[in-house]
């Protein structure tokens, strides 16, 4: 599985240009680091260093209007890569594009990122627009 921590310039304007006046569920795969080392010698697993981004950016999540509206855990893999095992699966939703980018330009929210980047071995972050509730899977 290769790893994927961050975002390049292309991608978040690919991200950026979508058209959609829906609220954003980001759909976040999260596989973590086992341990990590902090610059300053702190040691911690990365899921406790991710607890740390967690605990940082919720004020800022929430100011913005975000919410978690699903978490869940991996149990199994039945369709896709084996190796792609994920630690924890999220969808944050934010009421709109801007709401979004606010965040990560935020300098409060820069800082608790160093949390997120030292903790995550791999993710995925998928933008995702909210359907209505269906009776079956296609509809």
């Amino acid at each position: 599985m290769m790893d994927y921590v961050g975002f390049d310039g292309e991608q978040f304007r690919n991200f950026r240009d979508v058209q959609d006046d829906r609220p954003l569920h980001m759909l976040n795969l999260v596989k973590f680091r086992e341990t990590v080392t902090y610059p300053d010698g702190t040691v911690m697993s990365g899921r406790d260093a991710y607890r740390n981004y967690g605990r940082e950016s919720a004020p800022i999540f929430a100011a913005l209007g975000g919410r978690i509206v699903w978490r869940g855990e991996q149990l199994a893999m039945l369709i896709g890569p084996s190796d792609e095992q994920w630690d924890l699966c999220f969808i944050a939703e934010y009421p709109n594009l801007d709401a979004f980018c606010s965040m990560i330009k935020n300098p409060d929210y820069r800082k608790a990122m160093e949390h997120r980047q030292i903790a995550v071995k791999t993710s995925r972050l998928i933008r995702t627009g909210p359907l209505e509730l269906g009776a079956n899977f296609a509809d």
